[in-house]
C-alpha cells in the first residue's frame, strides 16, 4: 500500500489548468523525485498535499485512507511535513524555540524539558545538532537540519523537500542526503522537487515527470538515464552544453578588476580588496555561498553602485565607477541576479529591448517606434523570444523574460559579459538555452564572468573558477585542476590545500 497516494488531482486557476488528472504514488520508505520545467505543474501539486490549495477534483488517500487536507496544520495532522528553499526560521531564537514554535500548546515552557526533547528526536533520526545553538549562528545546511527536524517533531511520515540543495555546498548537498538514506531505515519517505538530474540518478528510487500538467512519465530510477529524463520534461532532446576546451583565450585582459572594495547599504565592508582579470574569450566563474558579496560585485561591475575604492577597466580602459552609462559605452552587457529587475514588466517587449540603446532609437528628439519595431522583430527572431514585439514583458514566463535580456545584451556584440545567476529558477530547456549563448560570446572574443551559486554550472561553463568567501577571492582553480571537494570547503571558509 502506498504512504501517500494521490488520484485524478486536478486544479485550475481560471482558464489555467495548473495540475490535470494527476496519479502519484509515493511509496513506504523511498526517495521520490518530482521532475518538470517552470509552470509544469510540481509546487501546485505539492501545495495541494500539503493544504496550501485544495484541488477541484481528485482525492488523497494517507496509508488507505481518504483525507480533506484543508491547511498544513491538517496535512501535519496526517504526517506530511514540508521543508522550502525559503526556510522560516527565527534567527535569533535556539533550534529547539524554532522547533517548537507553534507547535507547543503550553503558554509556559519547561526550556530543559523541550531540550531534551529536541536532543531525543534528534538523536533517533541521526541527527548532531545542540538544541540551544542560536539558528543565526549555523551554516545554511545546518539551518536545513531544523527545518527537517522540525518536520520529524511533528512526527511526520512524509517528507516533502523543495530544491533542498538549491542553498547547498556540494559537500552539504552530500550530507543532506547521507541523513535522508538514514531517515528512510526509519520508515520516512521523501519527495524531492529537483532540476538536478544528476541528484535524481545518484538518490531517488522512482521518478514522476510532470509536463504542462499532466504525467510525462514514470520511471525506476536504476532504469532510465538523464538524457530520458530530459526528453520527458521538455518533450524533446536536449542537448548537453559544454564549453570547448580546444578553445584557447587570447592573452588581451577584457577586464581587469584591482583593489575592489565596496560596502553593502548597511555600511558594512562587503567586497575587500578584491583583484582578478578575465580574458578574452575566457569564461571566469565566481564559485560561493549566497551572502559573501557576490551581489555587491555585480552591482560594482556593472556601474549599479559606487565602489570605496578599487580600478575597472575594459580592454584597457579605466570606467567611471557608479556609472551605468560608462559600462554601456565600454560595452559591458549585464545579465542582472533578479531579471524581474532587469525589465520594466508594464512596457512592451520591443520597449524592453531598446532600453539600454535609446538614442539608436531617437531622431530630432523623438522616438522612432516603427525602428523600435522592426528591431524587436528581428531580436524576437534571433533570440527565439516567445512572444509579440507589443506583448507586456510582464506577461511573459520566467525563460522568455531572460531571453529579452539576453537580446538586449548580447546583440550589441559586447566586450565583456556579466551573467549573475543566468539560470536561476529557469528550466532545463531554458538553462540549455542561456548556456549556449554564454558559450557563443565567449567563442566571439568576449570576456564572460558568471557569478552562480550553482557549482555545477559553474564547473560546466568555466575555464577559470573563483572561489569567494566573506568579500574576498579565496582560490582559484583552472578547469582542470578544479577539485569540488577543495572548492567545497573554500565556500564554507575552511582553508585547503589546492595542490
Amino acid at each position: 500500500m502506498p504512504v501517500v497516494e494521490m488520484r485524478g488531482v486536478t486544479k485550475r486557476f481560471g482558464s489555467l489548468v495548473a495540475n490535470d488528472h494527476i496519479d502519484l504514488e509515493i511509496a513506504a520508505n523511498e526517495i521520490h523525485a518530482l521532475l518538470g520545467e517552470n509552470g509544469a505543474g510540481k509546487s501546485t501539486l505539492m501545495k495541494i498535499l500539503y493544504g496550501f490549495y485544495q484541488p477541484d477534483e481528485g482525492e488523497i488517500l494517507v496509508e488507505g485512507k481518504k483525507v480533506v487536507l484543508k491547511s498544513p496544520v491538517d496535512a501535519i495532522r496526517a504526517g506530511i511535513g514540508l521543508v522550502s528553499q525559503h526556510f522560516s526560521l527565527v534567527p535569533t531564537f535556539t533550534v529547539a524555540e524554532n522547533i517548537v514554535l507553534g507547535f507547543e500548546s503550553s503558554s509556559i515552557l519547561n526550556r530543559e524539558a523541550l531540550n531534551q526533547r529536541v536532543h531525543d528526536t534528534a538523536r533517533r533520526y541521526g541527527f548532531s545538532i545542540d538544541p540551544n545553538a542560536i539558528v543565526r549562528d549555523l551554516s545554511v545546511g545546518q539551518q536545513q537540519r531544523v527545518e527537517i527536524l522540525k518536520a520529524l517533531y511533528r512526527e511526520c511520515r512524509v517528507l516533502i523537500l523543495d530544491e533542498p540543495t538549491a542553498v547547498l555546498t556540494p559537500r552539504d548537498a552530500v550530507a543532506l542526503f547521507e541523513a535522508l538514506h538514514q531517515l528512510q531505515q526509519q520508515n520516512l519517505s521523501v519527495i524531492i522537487i529537483t532540476h538536478k538530474l544528476e541528484e535524481v540518478m545518484a538518490f531517488s528510487q522512482r521518478v514522476t515527470v510532470l509536463r504542462l500538467g499532466k504525467v510525462a512519465g514514470r520511471e525506476v530510477t536504476s532504469q532510465t538515464n538523464p538524457q530520458d529524463l530530459a526528453r520527458l520534461m521538455v518533450g524533446r532532446n536536449v542537448l548537453e552544453v559544454t564549453r570547448n576546451t580546444d578553445h584557447k583565450a587570447s592573452d588581451a585582459v577584457a577586464l581587469s578588476v584591482k583593489n575592489l572594495s565596496v560596502s553593502d547599504n548597511r555600511g558594512i565592508l562587503a567586497l575587500r580588496d578584491v583583484s582578478f582579470s578575465v580574458h578574452e574569450g575566457e569564461v571566469v566563474g565566481i564559485a560561493g555561498i549566497a551572502g559573501n558579496g557576490q551581489s555587491e560585485l555585480v552591482a560594482a561591475l556593472g556601474g549599479l553602485i559606487k565602489p570605496d575604492s578599487g580600478d575597472v577597466r575594459v580592454t584597457g580602459k579605466a570606467l567611471e565607477l557608479g556609472d551605468p552609462r560608462s559600462f554601456i559605452e565600454h560595452k559591458v552587457a549585464r545579465i542582472p541576479e533578479d531579471r524581474l529587475k532587469g525589465v520594466l514588466g508594464d512596457l512592451s517587449v520591443a520597449e524592453n529591448l531598446a532600453l539600454e540603446q535609446i538614442n539608436d532609437f531617437t531622431q530630432l528628439g523623438h522616438l522612432n517606434h516603427k525602428h523600435i519595431q522592426q528591431s524587436a522583430q528581428q531580436l524576437i527572431t534571433d533570440f527565439q523570444i516567445k512572444a509579440k514585439p507589443n506583448d507586456r514583458v510582464r506577461t511573459l514566463s520566467g525563460g522568455n523574460i531572460q531571453k529579452v535580456i539576453l537580446a538586449r545584451t548580447l546583440s550589441r556584440k559586447p566586450a565583456v559579459v556579466i551573467a549573475a545567476q543566468p539560470t536561476r529558477g529557469l528550466d532545463i530547456g531554458a538553462t540549455e538555452y542561456v548556456h549556449q549563448k554564454l558559450l557563443e560570446q565567449k567563442a566571439r572574443g568576449a570576456g564572460v564572468l558568471i557569478v552562480s551559486e550553482d557549482l555545477d554550472e559553474t564547473l560546466l561553463l568555466s575555464d577559470r573558477i573563483l572561489v569567494i568567501y566573506a568579500g574576498q577571492i579565496v582560490g582559484e582553480f583552472t578547469a582542470g585542476q578544479a577539485n569540488i571537494d577543495h572548492i567545497s570547503l573554500l565556500m564554507a571558509g575552511s582553508k585547503v590545500a589546492t595542490d
